[in-house]
């Protein structure tokens, strides 16, 4: 019976042993600390679909539990063949052209500064908000113009103030203020940084963190108000090494290999040099918010915190590039809501693509399902230095600390250490039943002789 329960121990522990060095050896699951989404990508079939029926039969798509796509409809008929396709639906009683005409009548309305507008397709309204510089007699007429025009028009009042988020990956600074770099851009010929437009007009010079005394480059196009984007082009016209990797702090980066579209419900991260890394979900899409410096339309509307300082940092999903921080309200102590512009609209008219290991555009897969394309080389990379969003950071291979990682790493080595402590226990028990089995002999031995 010992013999058969050391044996079987020892087994155990060569088999753990053998799964530990497996597990150390593999891929990580994730990389630590690394921003990752949980949706599959099940491509663009939520946009398909809208596109596919229509705005009259549909009122928007966003990403529910599991990632799935979630079209809302107006009609049974539309509902089955959103079903069919492998999406979920839900009927609704106003249709996109319904919620866009209201949309419209709000834009025609008297300009009202610290008021912002999107369209939650989950509730089939419209929301308005407020914050604390609208004066009651200003609410009072936005709130009967909405009245007017419809009853699926929502108005709330929020804490704080829309405000830009002048001033945050690694910092960038000029004579407007201090704002963070986005995403590395090139044309062809030479290579730029993409931040938010308002943070200076065309010709504002940017030098980087610390000193102040190197000159990172000097803006050459932009668009603020209407649109918050706006191009800086490196002063050596060339981005370095290693320019498709963004900053999240804590000499970590990730390595962006694409261009997609935000999609309601999408989990989504972004950094800035105020307040680091931080995520959430998006809220609504082709946001409109009314800055006390200009109107910008079709913004990504998120609940992600951002600060002053964080402006024109990147917005991202599974390595998928989707914004720039315009602004927002709140902080990251309380919460808040904030705007990005959408990265793949800011490319286009600019005339540039995001720099990347392969050609950067994914359609809009990366987008409206929350995932990047399989086989990316998406999310985190370590860097030997904090990668800066617009700047040159070294991507250097696998190193200690990454199989430390994967040491650490309960899914990795789970099974092995358990088969590994259940043989140490077996093997404890052995023990301790020979040497209790020896002292029952002793005792046997020493009564024998004692008679």
């Amino acid at each position: 019976m010992r013999r058969t329960v050391r044996l079987a121990a020892v087994g155990g522990l060569l088999l753990g042993g053998t799964l530990v060095v497996t597990a150390a050896a593999s891929e990580p699951a994730g990389p630590s600390g690394a921003p990752r989404t949980t949706a599959a990508p099940s491509g663009t079939s939520g946009a398909g679909l809208v596109e596919r029926l229509g705005g009259a039969r549909t009122a928007g798509h966003w990403v529910g539990a599991g990632g799935r796509p979630v079209v809302a409809v107006t009609d049974a008929a539309a509902a089955a063949e959103v079903r069919r396709s492998g999406a979920g639906a839900t009927v609704v009683r106003h249709s996109t052209r319904e919620l866009e005409s209201a949309v419209s009548g709000l834009r025609a309305a008297p300009r009202v500064a610290g008021t912002a507008w999107a369209v939650d397709y989950r509730a089939n309204e419209v929301v308005v908000r407020g914050d604390a510089t609208v004066s009651r007699a200003d609410w009072s007429r936005l709130t009967g113009a909405a009245r007017d025009l419809g009853g699926f028009v929502r108005m709330e009042r929020t804490a704080g103030t829309f405000t830009l988020r002048l001033n945050g990956a690694q910092p960038i600074l000029s004579a407007a203020g201090r704002c963070s770099a986005g995403f590395n851009v090139t044309d062809g010929r030479g290579d730029f940084v993409l931040t938010a437009g308002h943070c200076g007009p065309t010709g504002s010079v940017w030098f980087a963190a610390g000193d102040g005394d190197r000159e990172v480059g000097e803006t050459v196009a932009g668009s603020f108000p209407g649109d918050d984007f706006s191009l800086v082009e490196y002063a050596d016209g060339d981005a370095g090494d290693a320019a498709d990797v963004v900053s999240v702090g804590g000499g970590k980066g990730v390595r962006i290999t694409g261009a997609g579209e935000a999609a309601v419900g999408q989990r989504v991260f972004r950094s800035g040099s105020t307040s680091g890394l931080r995520d959430g979900r998006v809220t609504a899409v082709d946001a409109t918010v009314n800055y006390p410096e200009g109107t910008v339309s079709g913004l990504v509307e998120t609940d992600v915190c951002a600060e002053p300082g964080d402006s024109g940092g990147p917005m991202f999903s599974e390595g998928i590039a989707l914004g720039v921080t315009s602004g927002g309200s709140g902080d990251c102590a309380k919460g808040g809501t904030t705007f990005f512009q959408p990265v793949r609209e800011a490319l286009a008219a600019l005339g540039v693509r995001l720099i990347g290991p392969a050609p950067a555009e994914v359609g809009q897969r990366g987008g409206q399902d929350g995932a990047a394309s399989a086989g990316s080389g998406q999310g985190a990379v370590p860097s030997g230095a904090a990668a800066s969003p617009g700047a040159p950071a070294p991507v250097p291979g696998a190193d200690a600390s990454a199989l430390l990682a994967r040491l650490a790493d309960r899914r990795n080595l789970g099974p092995g250490l358990l088969v590994v402590a259940g043989s140490l226990v077996a093997l404890a028990g052995s023990r301790w039943i020979r040497a209790e089995s020896g002292r029952k002999a002793y005792r046997r031995q020493y009564s024998a002789t004692w008679n």
